[in-house]
């Protein structure tokens, strides 16, 4: 699962303001959460306004952090201690709804997302915000054992805010939805107070709606081996998600194992570099861009149906490209951009 919730988080934020004569130009702050900087920029907003948003959404960014932490002690790992004890357990709004998001996810995926094996990215060392992570992997019979016990999301049930597992083995990481998840819900945010244009980007991983300015949204498509390899614009509102495996990984001599796991085998995906999604809403294409990368290109173009998504850009470790039709429409690729790009007309 990509993206674990990592340690460090500001209890304060960055607040960087333009220097506008109108003062209703860009407003932008920082936030260092879920492991990465998230920066929010709005536009044509007071800054007096903006820095009520921006203070808002630090008060809620830190209750993300203590709620849904999968290592750190927290209401999370509570949850997880009660399904390990086979006990009930009470959980906030937002972690039944994510559960709800992640077993619609899992089963449309095929299992390709499944945000219930928290105990196999510990036993690989991703519960960490330090990486690389050094050694060898765990020994085979106990990855085995423990992807033969099933954890899935689908084994929870919930009345209300009580939630319990019919499987002990679930142990929920939400590292694979959480961000996208907190950027909808920033996103609303700044809706419900009245900012009209404004863009929430967590480390590449963005939701922008409204206009910068005069234009849209400008927002730039990395290369998986380093720089930028094209850009593209956003549309009204749209989330903009990249699953990687080019930055987290466990580190053994020359083998590198990316902390992305397959749910159904418990082992690292290899053969993908990067999956770009954009959809309408940030949890859905956090998730997707997740199990499309464990889906691979062999079954990418079924989950993608599966998950009816249109706009979808794939990217192997060869520097193959492969994107959706609508995606193509939308990629603008630099000049000398070295890949090889297929484009897939069936999506």
């Amino acid at each position: 699962m990509p993206h674990p919730i990592a340690k460090a988080f500001a209890l304060t934020a960055c607040l960087v303001f333009s220097s506008c004569s109108d003062n209703r130009d860009e407003q932008h702050a920082e936030f260092f959460v879920f492991g990465t900087l998230l920066e929010v920029t709005v536009w044509g907003t007071r800054s007096d306004e903006a820095k009520e948003a921006f203070s808002t959404l630090q008060d809620q960014f830190q209750e993300m952090h203590r709620e849904w932490h999968a290592w750190e002690p927290g209401l999370l790992t509570e949850i997880n201690r009660g399904f390990a004890a086979g006990l009930p357990v009470l959980a906030s709004p937002a972690i039944v709804e994510m559960t709800q998001m992640s077993q619609l996810l899992e089963e449309r995926s095929g299992g390709r997302f499944n945000p219930a094996i928290g105990g196999l990215i510990e036993l690989w060392g991703f519960h960490t915000s330090d990486y690389p992570v050094e050694g060898p992997p765990p020994p085979r019979s106990v990855i085995a054992g423990m992807v033969a016990q099933h954890p899935s999301s689908l084994d929870i049930e919930w009345d209300g805010l009580s939630m319990a597992s019919s499987n002990p083995a679930v142990q929920l990481d939400f590292g694979g939805i959480a961000k996208g998840y907190a950027i909808d819900v920033a996103c609303a945010t700044l809706k419900e107070l009245g900012i009209q244009n404004a863009i929430v980007n967590a480390g590449g991983d963005l939701r922008a709606f409204g206009k910068h300015g005069d234009r849209p949204w400008r927002i730039a498509v990395r290369d998986p081996q380093g720089g930028v390899i094209g850009t593209l614009e956003t549309r009204t509102d749209e989330a903009i998600f990249t699953s990687g495996n080019y930055e987290r990984f466990r580190q053994d001599n020359e083998i590198r194992y990316p902390h992305i796991l397959d749910p159904r085998t418990g082992w690292p995906v290899r053969d993908i570099a990067s999956v770009t999604v954009i959809t309408e809403e940030g949890w859905l294409a956090d998730a997707a861009a997740t199990a499309l990368i464990v889906a691979g290109l062999d079954d990418w173009k079924e989950v993608a149906r599966n998950l009816d998504l249109e706009l979808v850009m794939m990217i192997d470790e060869n520097r193959k490209t492969y994107l959706t039709a609508k995606m193509a429409e939308r990629v603008k690729f630099i000049e000398g951009a070295d890949v090889e790009i297929t484009v897939s007309e069936d999506q």
